[in-house]
């Protein structure tokens, strides 16, 4: 029972981290950059990113530190472990942020510019719509799940501590 808790402590913290990453990417390089051009240019390439997205790895990442995060604190709920619970369960709420906003904010927004269709006549209407909302729901979900990484990293380190 050890080794399948620390491994799915482990296995949540990569992947949280992995979709840290990724939002964090987003928020102090990729929106910058497309804040930077014409509105057809940022329309397209959110669309062509949002369609490319959805594949297998980021499924793993994205799904697998909610599931992950879920096990190992299912796993640390016996006597021995639980030291490191609080950490597990805090990061675990840090990341349903994450979700939530995602569900709320992002997708929604990220369908606006899908049934827009590359025809879109009104582009700027189109941007305006969607850029300072999403770019601030990904700072939310950026920053939720970087606090959410380094609890599950503390617990990591914390679960280190109990079996070392």
């Amino acid at each position: 029972m050890g080794v399948l808790s620390t491994a799915s402590l482990f296995a949540a913290t990569v992947t949280t981290g992995l979709t840290a990453g990724l939002f964090a990417a987003f928020a102090y390089a990729v929106m910058p950059g497309l804040a930077r051009t014409d509105d057809r240019t940022l329309v397209l390439a959110m669309r062509r990113i949002n369609e490319s997205i959805l594949n297998g790895w980021f499924a793993v990442c994205f799904g697998g530190a909610l599931l992950f995060t879920l096990l190992a604190a299912a796993l640390h709920l016996g006597a021995e472990r639980r030291a490191v619970l609080p950490w597990i369960v805090a990061g675990l709420l840090l990341y349903l942020v994450v979700l939530g906003v995602t569900a709320v904010v992002n997708v929604p927004l990220n369908n606006v510019l899908a049934r827009a269709g590359d025809d879109a006549t009104d582009l700027a209407a189109l941007r305006a719509r969607f850029e300072v909302t999403w770019v601030r729901g990904n700072v939310v979900r950026a920053v939720a799940s970087t606090g959410a990484f380094g609890l599950l990293a503390w617990a990591l380190v914390a679960e280190g501590r109990l079996v070392g």
